[in-house]
């Protein structure tokens, strides 16, 4: 009994000081950056959808409610919130939920859309106005560098 109970407490403390250590530091981003495949025609689409709005991919209306993504110092690592719905083009106007939940680019097998005929996955995370701003810009007054 005291066995089982000094094993149980040394794998608890081992897994509170590894889920320390492996916690990334995820802050908020802008737009999600999504790849959907056309398992019919086998063309892979690369678009772009702003936290809050909703995109079409086929008969698919893709909301994305959140956007995290790691600083580039850590390891890379995006996560997205999405709402997966299908309209058909039959002319129904009832919507199926087909997903709801976290995306991760790292991992897009973990939590996937099923679905016969699309699938959908993160690529990464992405905050335009941040990528902007670390751009280097010329300082103003200074003479352009001399080329040979």
């Amino acid at each position: 009994m005291k066995r089982s109970f000094a094993i149980a407490a040394i794998c608890s403390t081992c897994a509170m000081i590894g889920t320390g250590f492996a916690a990334l530091d995820y802050r908020p981003a802008t737009v999600a950056q999504l790849q959907g495949l056309d398992k019919i025609t086998a063309r892979i689409s690369t678009f772009e959808v702003p936290v809050g709005q909703v995109a079409k991919f086929g008969t698919l209306l893709i909301r994305v409610d959140a956007c995290y993504r790691t600083p580039p110092e850590e390891l890379p690592e995006s996560a997205t919130f999405l709402d997966i719905s299908d309209v058909p083009d039959d002319g129904r106007a009832a919507r199926e939920q087909l997903f709801s939940g976290w995306m991760f680019a790292s991992s897009p097998g973990l939590s996937a859309l099923e679905h016969p005929v699309y699938d959908v996955w993160l690529k990464e995370c992405l905050n335009p106005e941040a990528e902007e701003d670390s751009q280097p810009k010329p300082a103003q007054g200074q003479p352009a560098p001399e080329q040979p």
